[in-house]
């Protein structure tokens, strides 16, 4: 079974099992968290396709939050020719590491 949530403005396809790096979630490593903004659901099996508009209702990824950290930095840099201007500076993202456990569709389509 895969599904396709929103989450943290991005979208993401995810299957049973999967882990994947995620915006960062507020909650605790060894938490659960539930997303319930679910654009699309495939079931592999029967081939059924159930797509929301914009959401699917009662349809639900459950996935347990594994790690939280920080990407590498990257560096920026702003440079003036013939000014003696350069400015550096660096940023580094937040994540959150997540594994879905279940993908639940209630009530069934």
């Amino acid at each position: 079974m895969y599904a396709i949530i929103r989450t943290g403005g991005k979208q993401y396809w995810v299957t049973e099992g999967q882990t994947l790096n995620i915006e960062k979630l507020s909650e605790k490593i060894g938490a659960f968290v539930k997303f319930n903004d679910i654009l699309l659901i495939l079931i592999k099996e029967g081939h059924e396709l159930h797509i929301g508009s914009p959401q699917l209702k009662g349809a639900q990824v459950v996935a347990e939050i594994i790690d939280q950290g920080r990407v590498s930095k990257i560096n920026i840099i702003k440079f003036k020719r013939r000014k003696h201007h350069i400015k550096r500076m660096g940023h580094r993202q937040d994540f959150t590491t997540i594994k879905v456990t279940g993908i639940n569709i209630n009530p069934p389509f």
